[in-house]
């Protein structure tokens, strides 16, 4: 069962929903929007053999509150933030680490949990030994695309989320992998509205972290699905090439959440690239 711990950033602090097992070295696990930590159900069962997986709900997310002991909101009021940037969203994992005295750990994000991941290293590069992203992608929006995140922020909040979720379910999973979509609709469904619509507005604004990726010093893992359209392997191939010390994977019949919807493909890119973690250290 998942715990809670109050984690004290520059925003204000919150009550931080987390699963917590395993031993070993550290494998933090970052969902991506807008899902929940569950959505790494297949790796916290895996991998906790052989790590320590730290799996948080990201402020807003899950069971973690948008604010200081604040339940969910399902309409804005004046203590929710209109805008949650990846800033936030880093600096609470940071704090996670902090509390839970993990000194370094593997990260791995997917989606947006994977631009989290880029933010957090770009802020603290000595806190990730390895660094895992899945289908996400580095460049900052474009005019065309804050318009389109605003907007759609605006539609969560006056509509909520089942409309939005029914339109993207195929997008998120592809159609030939009904086994995984009840889940990723349920998580998309569960999502506080405010949460999400403030996140939109957060990665409207991030910064463009293609130099970061330059940067990283650490081995890292690019991950996609072959059919996903969010994020396309044009864009894995792109941060790979930006990369210094990088693999890439491609899963075949696979959309936007192949640790989903191939788990077994995936777990076994990622198991391989864990063992490297241990071979070069």
């Amino acid at each position: 069962m998942p715990v809670s711990t109050t984690v004290h950033t520059a925003a204000l602090p919150t009550e931080t929903f987390y699963e917590d097992r395993g031993t070993g070295p550290a494998l933090l696990l970052v969902h991506g929007h807008p899902f929940d930590h569950t959505m790494w159900q297949p790796q916290i069962d895996r991998f906790s053999r052989t790590h320590r997986v730290i799996a948080p709900d990201l402020r807003g997310y899950g069971a973690t509150p948008l604010g200081t002991h604040q339940a969910p909101t399902r309409r804005p009021d004046a203590t929710a933030p209109r805008s949650l940037g990846l800033d936030v969203f880093a600096e609470d994992l940071v704090a996670l680490l902090d509390a839970l005295e993990i000194d370094d750990c593997v990260l791995a994000g997917l989606s947006m949990g994977g631009q989290i991941a880029m933010e957090l290293y770009r802020r603290h590069p000595g806190r990730v030994r390895g660094l895992v992203l899945a289908d996400t992608f580095p460049a900052a929006e474009t005019e065309e695309g804050r318009k389109a995140r605003n907007a759609m922020a605006d539609r969560l909040l006056r509509e909520g989320m089942r409309g939005y979720a029914d339109e993207v379910l195929d997008r998120m999973v592809a159609p030939y992998n009904t086994h995984a979509a009840p889940h990723v609709h349920r998580m998309m469904c569960a999502t506080d509205p405010v949460a999400a619509a403030a996140a939109l507005r957060g990665r409207a604004e991030r910064a463009d972290h293609r130099h970061t990726l330059t940067t990283v010093a650490v081995p890292a893992l690019v991950v996609v699905g072959r059919d996903d359209s969010y994020t396309p392997v044009a864009d894995a191939e792109e941060m790979h090439a930006l990369l210094p010390h990088a693999t890439l994977a491609v899963i075949d019949r696979a959309a936007h959440l192949p640790n989903l919807e191939r788990p077994e493909e995936f777990d076994a890119v990622l198991e391989s690239y864990l063992r490297s973690l241990v071979r070069t250290s």
